[in-house]
């Protein structure tokens, strides 16, 4: 680990957002990430890897819950809806797999251009193929590592350039 330390600081001192305001001024903003994951254990080993490479981290224990965070639960939501740039979501929970949340996600005409990546412990092809065959950026075997942490950043530079924003 020790050895990755320098660039850990070279990625964590890009990964920032530039654009444009209505005024005319440029503004920064930090990467933001949802991640999902019925496992407590794994929120938090993807929170920490996520935060140290200097991304904001908002943590879902469901789908139905990261829906509710993206503004569409299936109540009414006041909670205030988070500016995401990438949705990671392990594939197995209950009530709802990460596949079903990517489509609920892939079908939503304000949320379709966010990446959303499939996590799993299982490498079970067929999984992987229909996930990325419905919209998902990538699929990543778990436990979620430092070096896929730096794969992520490259989803979310391609889904800025989509939007017209520079990073």
């Amino acid at each position: 680990m020790g050895s990755e330390a320098p660039e850990n600081l070279a990625m964590a001192s890009s990964l920032q957002i530039s654009f444009s305001s209505s005024t005319g001024e440029t503004e920064e903003e930090e990467l933001h990430v949802l991640a999902v994951d019925d496992s407590l254990i794994d929120r938090i080993v993807i929170e920490r890897l996520l935060r140290s490479s200097a991304y904001k981290v908002t943590t879902a224990e469901s789908g139905p819950r990261a829906l509710e965070l993206l503004g569409l639960g299936e109540e009414e939501s006041y909670e205030q809806n988070p500016k995401v740039n990438m949705i990671i979501t392990d594939y197995c929970m209950p009530e709802m797999t990460g596949y079903d949340l990517l489509k609920r996600v892939k079908e939503s005409k304000t949320l379709k251009e966010i990446p959303v990546v499939i996590m799993s412990s299982e490498n079970v092809p067929t999984r992987i193929n229909r996930c990325l065959a419905e919209g998902a950026e990538d699929f990543i075997l778990k436990p979620l590592k430092l070096s896929d942490v730096k794969r992520l950043r490259n989803h979310m530079i391609g889904m800025s350039q989509r939007c017209g924003l520079s990073v």
